[in-house]
């Protein structure tokens, strides 16, 4: 963010489950005098703050509601079933939603893959969030079908997870106000698209004046050689 009496900085917020590190650090590395400040929020809330400006941009999942962002998709995750780790899911590579159709599936209220029609039988309520789900799929209440990213920032060890074929994904996005892409938002949107720092996509640079090279020395004349005295004859003198 940027005002006339303020120092230039970014803030970059980001929901459960995506890690910005790689790029916070190639941001660091160009930008050593934009500090970066990094915000987690839920995934329910991330696209509202960007739009009220209480960040620059967000890495968020998708879908969301879009109106009045910009938002660049920057990869899909795989959709796993969390299960305990003795459950007969845990003996497959992976399953499909046939394969959880006598299962409870728990449905958390802050579930982020939409479905349409969730599988197996569902729970007498939703818990609130995909922690308190954890907990009940260790207690052996059910299983939960979340993006893989989730699974991991939520491992236990008495849990394990597999891929589920044929569920919902959860794509993640780049996501800011499409009001205005400042100079600091293009330098971002560069970094997490692997330019590099010379590229010459995105905004344009100013272009370095090159440096007129001084002009050449004139050589040094060569010293005369002094004439030899001659005799009478030509011969030269001793």
């Amino acid at each position: 963010m940027t005002g006339p009496d303020v120092s230039p900085f970014f803030t970059l917020a980001y929901v459960p489950g995506v890690t910005p590190g790689k790029w916070v650090r190639i941001w660091r590395d160009r930008l050593p005098a934009v500090p970066i400040e990094l915000v987690q929020v839920p995934a329910a809330e991330a696209a509202d703050l960007v739009l009220e400006g209480g960040a620059d941009a967000a890495l968020l999942r998708l879908p969301t509601e879009r109106e009045g962002l910009h938002a660049i998709p920057l990869y899909t995750e795989t959709t796993v079933a969390v299960v305990p780790k003795d459950h007969l899911v845990a003996a497959a590579d992976e399953v499909s939603t046939e394969d959880l159709a006598d299962e409870v599936v728990l449905h958390p209220l802050d579930d982020t893959l939409g479905w349409t029609e969730l599988p197996g039988r569902p729970a007498v309520e939703r818990p609130a969030t995909t922690g308190d789900a954890i907990q009940l799929v260790a207690a052996g209440v059910g299983v939960l079908v979340v993006p893989q990213s989730l699974a991991r920032l939520h491992h236990r060890r008495d849990l394990t997870y597999r891929p589920l074929t044929d569920a919902p994904q959860s794509r993640v996005a780049l996501s800011w106000p499409a009001a205005e892409t400042t100079d600091l938002m293009e330098q971002f949107i560069g970094i997490v698209r692997g330019r590099t720092v010379n590229s010459t996509r995105g905004r344009p640079q100013p272009v370095a004046e090159k440096k007129k090279k001084p002009p050449k020395k004139p050589a040094a004349p060569a010293p005369r050689k002094k004439p030899v005295a001659r005799g009478r004859r030509g011969k030269p003198r001793r």
